[in-house]
């Protein structure tokens, strides 16, 4: 790490929320001369048509609303993929301009027809026939889109075959319409990124209130699927990257257990975190997504690994759904460590127990992760550790017309575009990930150990099990943070970080919002208890029904004093 750079690190120890500031890792249609402007421009006003608009057929639909009007003849999946095209360029290009969407897949109309035509001929091959669905643009798609986790470097690098998911996707009959704009390269380039900014699209902004950040790394995908942009989205989560933008714009969101969706294709965090998961409007929606896309991959090794233990898991997670579902469950509230931080979220999470109690939840209050607070310093170090092995692993198989093949490369590169790449902020993170050795550093194996000893058996596990819970409770995140193109993101707090680092999985759904501003609860759980988080989630969304459409606000509605 040069001084310059070592100057522009946060004060204090050297740890992940330090180096990080608290933003969540992630994990062609716009013009690429545009970053600059779109981080920097004032938010425009609402169109004339906006999500709540009765006026677009498909407002807030879900997937099963979907399919039963195309089961009745009043749309195909092309008049679908159709009507989410115009809104991606009224909302999107034009309007509020939200640059939720890097590109459109200019196959997705002839894709919609093929499937129509297999619709015409008898044949539907499951719920997600014909349903248009957006990818965040670290999926490898092979196809006439691209792939590349937001940064210029990989413009118009072919990938060498489709992420699994993605192909789990196209299997199950979905249309894949585009490719979100996220964080670039997940969010681990900078320790003062904003969250939503990538060199190839700009800044994306959060539907709900335009000034204020869509949150990263899944940006794109949240916004875009909050706005009605298409019937849901795909994301990706190494800390935080799903849960927290689908806090920020209201809307369910996955991130199941480390090995239950491949990673093969993704671009890479790290190999003991990162997983794509879905981002929807409803549980249903996100429950109908996970079970397409899951599945063991031998190019994955730890879902091969998985086999065994999934055994646990269901293909079908739409099929626990029961708006009972919170009845005598026993749900754990870590209070220390994730109140306090936002009074707003506070209050609307203190509501949301009120509520968990009135199905039937049994509250246990406090019970506390006392190892919470210890996993910062480790988890960074896993993740620079892990970011370099991990991606020299994914860029050695792009072909001779990538222009990188190695984190260096990349560095390198994004030192001779510094204007186009680096206008805001610099590559600190790559840096740092670049001088660390193999991953058979003592340094490596030390802190993987302590991750999963602090998150899991001494962290998670013990909690729910002192306490004989069934699954924790506590709010996502506060409200969103304003977008700063100057210093960065300015998270006040979140509570992703023990189901990230131990691989659990975890949900969150809409609880509210404070001055038009989404506010989301997670529930988190042990390895591959995704079919209770979903059952507890959709009795607490059908008990609440907290999910509203945005309405495109200029600025939060704080009321006068």
């Amino acid at each position: 790490m040069s001084r310059r750079d070592e100057a522009s690190l946060p004060p204090g120890p050297l740890t992940r929320r330090a180096l990080l500031q608290t933003g969540a890792l992630g994990g062609a249609a716009l013009a690429l001369a545009g970053p600059l402007r779109a981080a920097a421009d004032p938010p425009a006003a609402a169109p004339a048509v906006t999500a709540a608009d009765t006026s677009f057929p498909l407002a807030e639909l879900s997937i099963a609303e979907l399919q039963a009007g195309m089961a009745a003849g009043r749309w195909t999946a092309r008049s679908l993929a159709e009507q989410y095209l115009a809104r991606i360029e009224a909302l999107d290009r034009q309007g509020p301009a939200l640059h939720a969407v890097l590109e459109t897949n200019p196959e997705a109309l002839a894709i919609a027809d093929a499937l129509d035509a297999e619709r015409q001929a008898g044949k539907t091959r499951g719920p997600l026939h014909g349903i248009p669905i957006l990818v965040k643009d670290n999926l490898a798609t092979a196809d006439r889109m691209q792939t590349t986790a937001g940064s210029l470097a990989l413009a118009g690098v072919p990938v060498p075959r489709d992420a699994f998911v993605a192909a789990r996707l196209r299997a199950a009959g979905a249309v894949l319409l585009g490719k979100t704009n996220l964080s670039e390269w997940a969010n681990f380039r900078s320790t003062h990124s904003s969250s939503g900014w990538s060199g190839r699209g700009g800044q994306c902004r959060n539907p709900y209130v335009l000034d204020r950040s869509p949150s990263g790394s899944s940006s794109g995908s949240g916004a875009a699927a909050a706005a009605n942009f298409a019937a849901a989205a795909i994301g990706t989560e190494t800390d935080g990257s799903i849960v927290s933008p689908s806090a920020a714009c209201a809307l369910v969101g996955i991130k199941p257990t480390v090995g239950l969706l491949s990673r093969a294709g993704i671009v890479p965090i790290s190999h003991t975190q990162d997983t794509p998961g879905p981002m929807a409007r409803t549980v249903a929606d996100a429950a109908l997504l996970l079970g397409a896309m899951t599945g063991v991959d031998e190019r994955d090794a730890v879902t091969r690994a998985s086999r065994a233990s999934r055994g646990k898991a269901v293909a079908d997670y739409a099929q626990g759904l029961d708006a009972s579902g919170l009845k005598g469950v026993r749900l754990g509230v870590p209070r220390r460590r994730y109140f306090g931080y936002s009074p707003a979220a506070d209050s609307l999470i203190e509501a949301a127990l009120a509520a968990l109690k009135e199905q039937g939840a049994v509250i246990v209050d406090p019970a506390e992760v006392a190892t919470a607070a210890d996993l910062d310093a480790p988890e960074l170090l896993v993740l620079l550790y892990e970011f370099k092995a991990d991606l020299n692993r994914y860029l050695a198989e792009l072909g001779p017309a990538s222009p990188i093949h190695t984190l260096a490369d990349a560095i390198a590169w994004n030192a001779a575009h510094r204007k186009e790449e680096m206008p805001l902020f610099g590559q600190e993170i790559f840096e740092q990930a670049e001088a660390k050795g193999p991953l058979t550093s003592k340094e490596y194996q030390e802190a993987l150990a302590r991750c999963r000893r602090l998150a899991r058996t001494e962290g998670i596990d013990a909690t729910l099990a002192r306490h004989k819970l069934d699954a924790l409770v506590m709010p996502t995140q506060g409200p969103t943070w304003l977008i700063d193109p100057v210093n960065g993101d300015s998270v006040s707090g979140g509570s992703s970080t023990p189901a990230a680092v131990a691989g659990y999985p975890s949900v969150t759904v809409p609880a509210g919002d404070f001055a038009g501003l989404p506010v989301g609860l997670s529930f988190v759980g042990p390895a591959w208890s995704e079919a209770r988080l979903i059952r507890y989630a959709y009795a607490f969304e059908q008990a609440t029904k907290h999910r509203r459409p945005p309405r495109f606000l200029v600025t939060a509605e704080i009321a006068a004093p």
